[in-house]
């Protein structure tokens, strides 16, 4: 009986990977610290590091920075989703002294064999102190 050791998907991103959110570093020192508890300074980067927790399908990070009004019970992530990438196209208020924040971003994603993009306008709430998605805005 041999052993295989799994291959890691071509899809995986591991610390030392590019962040999945566009930023130059690594997912280990961007999005990455912030699934594992660093708190996001900004609106901006609580909204990059959920669009990397879709990448890298982190359902309990996005569960954990939803506000709880808005949350659902429980996030199922399609494994055949992949998500290619992050355009942040505006992010108004939002910084370390603001309560609320608002971005707007494009998500390239493919999804069974098809590319399209989710384009949002996010709002942002501070709730116990750290950054939480509310929702989305009505266009």
């Amino acid at each position: 009986m041999s052993r295989r050791t799994p291959r890691p998907r071509p899809d995986a991103v591991t610390a030392a990977s590019p962040c999945p959110c566009g930023l130059p570093d690594t997912y280990g020192a961007c999005c990455g610290a912030r699934h594992a508890g660093s708190p996001a300074p900004t609106a901006e980067a609580l909204m990059r590091s959920r669009y990397s927790a879709f990448a890298v399908r982190d359902a309990a990070y996005l569960l954990r920075t939803w506000h709880p009004d808005t949350r659902p019970e429980r996030l199922d992530l399609d494994e055949r989703t992949r998500w290619l990438g992050l355009e942040v196209l505006a992010s108004t208020d939002g910084g370390p002294f603001h309560q609320e924040g608002i971005v707007e971003f494009i998500a390239t994603y493919l999804e069974r064999g098809r590319q399209d993009t989710l384009r949002e306008h996010s709002r942002f709430v501070r709730y116990d102190g750290a950054w939480v998605y509310v929702g989305p805005l009505p266009r």
